[in-house]
Order: structure tokens, then sequence, then C-alpha cells
């Protein structure tokens, strides 16, 4: 392998990635609308929409809402279903020159192993989507119970063998469920998911979003991502793809230095197309003035 100029590549899970800066799932769909301000193969990698067995039609409108440091959404894991999106997305995203991870979900262990089995040769990665707020009332059936999250895990790992992060929420049972998707055979750890929120409309009376709550993402919760993946980093050595609020090099430095192998990219891309790629560059930019690689800021928190 020739040497790496920018300090940015990542070796994880027997693959190289260009750089650590991938996009977050449910921000950047399958990439083609983002294909069209620039060539996808900058990025790190793509995290695809959340992907079901079936076809799902999501929430109730609206479904999105602003708030001072960040977005509310209540998308509800709307998508096309496991077999159009073989037929229709991942074989174009395969052919972009990124690394693709696929979020997969399902309502029962058994509806993630379907969507995990379909998916060999069409990704890189699978991220398991364990704790979205925005279904099953924000009750987070699995990211709230060791024993629930341990049955997906290990049902994927029995249909797959691409390596299995487990999406995390930043909830009490944080430490506990990672701790028993570890024993279950994932690969890495992912987090951290958006928080429930709330805002209502002084003119109603009622809450702004058709569902009443929604999961909170963007600047506000970078400091909750911070604590969670430092803690994780604390308590397991599996590689952990950090999110939560990043905007700016620093961010990601900072979630690095945490404990993050690898960054995802979300909420900031809807105010700014190119958030990704600026990033990415600002990094190579930064680490080169601090005179580091990307993989020595990793954990550095953690270190004397």
């Amino acid at each position: 392998m020739t040497a790496d100029p920018t300090g940015l590549e990542v070796e994880l899970f027997g693959l190289r990635f260009a750089n650590p800066v991938l996009t977050a799932s449910g921000t950047f769909n399958f990439g083609r609308e983002y294909a069209q301000a620039f060539p996808l193969r900058r990025l790190g990698g793509v995290i695809t929409k959340g992907t079901s067995p079936r076809p799902r039609l999501g929430n109730a409108a609206p479904r999105i809402a602003e708030t001072p440091a960040g977005l509310l959404n209540s998308i509800g894991l709307e998508n096309k279903g496991v077999d159009a999106y073989l037929q229709g997305e991942l074989p174009w995203l395969r052919e972009q020159g990124t690394r693709v991870v696929v979020n997969v979900f399902g309502d029962t262990p058994a509806e993630f192993a379907e969507v995990a089995a379909k998916l060999a040769g069409h990704a890189d990665l699978l991220e398991l989507n364990l704790s979205c707020p925005n279904v099953h009332g924000g009750s987070l059936p699995f990211a709230s119970d060791p024993a629930a999250a341990a049955e997906v895990v290990a049902r994927c790992a029995d249909v797959t063998d691409l390596p299995l992060l487990a999406k995390l929420a930043p909830n009490s049972e944080l430490l506990r469920v990672a701790e028993a998707c570890e024993q279950a055979g994932a690969s890495g750890l992912s987090a951290i998911n958006t928080l429930l929120g709330m805002r209502i409309d002084l003119q109603t009376r009622r809450p702004v979003l058709g569902t009443g709550m929604g999961g909170l993402s963007g600047p506000a919760i970078l400091p909750l991502a911070v604590r969670c993946i430092y803690q994780l980093r604390q308590s397991s050595s599996l590689p952990i793809l950090g999110m939560g609020g990043v905007r700016s090099w620093r961010d990601a430095a900072e979630l690095a230095m945490a404990g993050a192998d690898l960054v995802a990219v979300g909420t900031a891309t809807f105010n700014d197309p190119w958030a990704a790629p600026r990033l990415i560059q600002e990094l190579a930019e930064g680490l080169g003035q601090l005179g580091l690689s990307w993989t020595e800021l990793v954990g550095a928190a953690h270190r004397d």
C-alpha cells in the first residue's frame, strides 16, 4: 500500500477506508442526490437510509421541525424495502468508489436477520438500527434491553459474514446493551442515535410533529455523544462509529479523542450539502497542522 499523504486512511474490519468520515443513516438516502454535487468516492463511506424487509410508509406529517440547536424528525423509517433497494439503489451505490454501510431494521429479530441475509455482496458493513426513537412509540425495545439487542445481533451473525455494527441509544442501558451486543457477535458499535424530544406550537397549542415526539439531532447533542463514546471506549475494545452533532473537523476530532474510530455527519448536510467533503478537507488540514494522523488521534483522551 502506498503512503497516505492525508493521514486520514483507516483500516478496520479488514477494510480500507480512504478517510474516517461517513454520512449518517437517514440523512443521505442512497447518495444519488448528493452525487450531483460531488463524487461519492471522496467520502469514507455512505450509511444508507434504513432498510426493512418490506416497504414502510412511515409516520404522519409533519415529520421535521427545527430547534434552536438542531432538528427534530419523526420520519418513521419510511423506505421501499430491501428487495427494491437491491434492484434499484445498492448496485449503483456499489459502483461509486466508497464504502457502503446498509442500515438494517425490523420489528423483530427475525426481520433484522431477513434483511441481513440478503445483503451479501451489496454492502461492506451492516448497521443494525436497534435504537430509532421514531418507532414503537419511542420505547426502544431493542436498545433498552440487553437480551433483546443480543438476540438481534446473534440472529444476524448467523446469516451473514458481513461486519455488524450495533447502533445504540444514549440511554441508561448503553453500556449493558453494548456488552451484550459484543458477546453476541457484534463487530463494532455505532453511537449515538437521536434523543426523543418534542416542540409545541404556541398558536395551536399542539405538538409540532404529527406523532408528537421525534428524534433530536444536531449540535445540541454533541456533548452527549462525546460522553457516550468516551464511556463505550472505556468499557469495550470494539471499533466505534461515532456520530451526533458533528459539523466541523474539531467536532470530529473530539469524537475521535473520546474513542471513535470513524465518524458520521448527518444533520449538518441538511443546510450544507457539502458538509461531509468540506469536513474531510478541513480535517486533513487541521491534523496536518497538528502533525498527527487520524489514527494517532483516536482514543487520545484515554492515554496519559
